[in-house]
């Protein structure tokens, strides 16, 4: 999929304008992608839309027809526009494997190029890796609750309109769903497609039962149907067990049943009992309806018997406490070779400057300890003291024996990737073993654990050094 150059905010343009009139356009910057809080107000954030990031830098190009765009705008001049006729991204990117857990305050993603190409990739970089990383995370939470069920994504309809939908049935499977019914997502992205019936289906029949033997007479093999568009006990679920019975007799298998409304715990048990005792113990237990994290696990509390979760609209648009948005920002750490920071009067919303490392410190098996963000040239060791990035009067000791290795690589030099692409499976299995090696306590869903982000010695001099210099030049 081609993302236009102008997918951007308008001051993205003028800054590169004003960049090239000033003679700045062709320094070398560095700029950070980070979040400030986690999302859902959970304990961790799963990386995603690298892939697609990734394939929007190097594909990078203004068209005729959009230059012809800016031009009409009357803001820029001829200069300007010649300017952006040639031009590419020409800079490296490094950032984890997609699929990998991340924190707040983490340079999840740095570019290092131009000031000129650094600078206008910023609202596209933001909108790619901000919405997917938001939708694997709600993926990986549900999924965490569901049991080992299978997790479908259903959100295209009621996504943010259609690149919406792709772009969350896609990262969906990076946080651990294992097929949508996203038709167009299923051909793109290879990713299994999945789907029943609607109600309309049943409605558009003279009865339940006709509608059932319809569906079986064309999916004999792929048969899961409907069962609560009237009475879901009284007589979806009967009916049901005469099509099965009826596939059966020609040599086919129920594949199972959905529920879609009501007490899903409580007719899932009732519809596990029924199927059971009639023969089908096999058959599955599809269910739907509005569901999210928090509404599997009473489910699950509740003795409900389902195999398989249709989640949409709360996966799809991430809608739940602390979702609606990842709350990314893009910021320059370093340009012309001078690291740079932002101050604020909100100490929290300081940033971190200069080019960095982001380092994992795991104990001998393997689980996560804590992260550490360092300067690119530190040596960082077991046994130092570490800071909290949002408040440098917060230490703690590094333990002597951690493992620290680098949670990021290059992942384009020079406009061109570097590493392969990877399948979406890859990412899904990453992802699931990252989660089993999280602190005990960083997945509840209520007061979760704070996984610990610190900044390494050198990293909050520098910082600290940097604020009194310009608390200085602002006295």
């Amino acid at each position: 999929m081609r993302y236009s150059p102008l997918l951007t905010d308008l001051y993205e343009l003028t800054m590169l304008a004003g960049y090239l009139d000033e003679g700045m356009a062709e320094k070398q910057a560095v700029f950070d992608l980070f979040f400030r809080t986690n999302p859902f107000e959970g304990g961790y954030a799963v990386f995603a839309g690298l892939e697609p990031a990734l394939e929007f830098l190097e594909g990078l190009r203004f068209s005729e027809e959009e230059l012809a765009y800016l031009a009409g705008l009357g803001l820029f001049s001829p200069r300007f526009i010649d300017f952006l006729r040639g031009f590419r991204f020409r800079g490296r990117v490094t950032a984890p494997p997609e699929g990998t857990l991340v924190f707040a305050n983490e340079p999840i993603l740095t570019v290092e190029g131009t000031l000129a190409e650094a600078q206008l990739v910023e609202t596209a970089l933001l909108t790619i890796i901000s919405f997917q990383t938001l939708v694997a995370t709600k993926a990986a939470r549900i999924c965490h609750v569901s049991g080992g069920a299978e997790v479908i994504e259903f959100g295209l309809r009621r996504a943010q309109g259609p690149d919406g939908g792709l772009s969350a049935s896609r990262a969906a499977c990076v946080g651990g769903a294992g097929s949508t019914s996203n038709v167009l997502a299923g051909m793109a992205f290879g990713l299994p497609v999945r789907g029943t019936h609607a109600h309309s289906w049943i409605q558009a029949f003279p009865d339940e039962l006709t509608a059932f033997r319809a569906y079986a007479k064309v999916f004999p093999d792929a048969t899961i149907l409907l069962v609560d568009t009237y009475d879901t006990l009284g007589s979806g679920m009967p009916n049901a067990i005469i099509v099965a019975r009826e596939l059966r007799e020609r040599g086919h298998e129920l594949r199972g049943i959905r529920i879609d409304s009501g007490d899903l715990a409580y007719l899932s048990r009732e519809a596990r009992r029924m199927l059971d005792e009639a023969g089908f113990p096999d058959a599955l237990i599809v269910a739907s309806n509005e569901l999210d994290e928090y509404v599997i696990e009473s489910i699950r509390n509740e003795g409900g018997r389902i195999d398989v979760y249709g989640v949409g609209t709360k996966l799809a648009t991430c809608s739940g406490a602390g979702g609606v948005s990842l709350g990314g920002v893009y910021k320059l750490v370093r340009v012309d070779g001078q690291p740079k920071l932002k101050v604020t009067s909100d100490m929290a919303k300081a940033t971190l400057p200069g080019k960095k490392r982001l380092l994992r410190a795991t104990g001998p098996d393997g689980a996560f300890i804590q992260d550490v963000i360092c300067l690119a040239e530190d040596d960082l060791q077991p046994g130092e003291t570490v800071y909290d990035p949002t408040n440098p009067l917060q230490h703690k000791i590094l333990p002597e024996g951690a493992q620290l290795s680098d949670l990021r690589q290059v992942v384009m030099e020079e406009g061109h990737r570097t590493v392969a692409v990877e399948p979406l499976g890859a990412m899904t299995a990453r992802c699931r073993r990252e989660l089993a090696l999280l602190p005990q306590g960083c997945q509840r869903f209520i007061n979760p654990h704070r996984y610990k982000v610190s900044v390494s010695p050198r990293l909050n001099e520098l910082r600290c050094r940097l604020i009194g210099e310009v608390c200085k030049k602002g006295a």
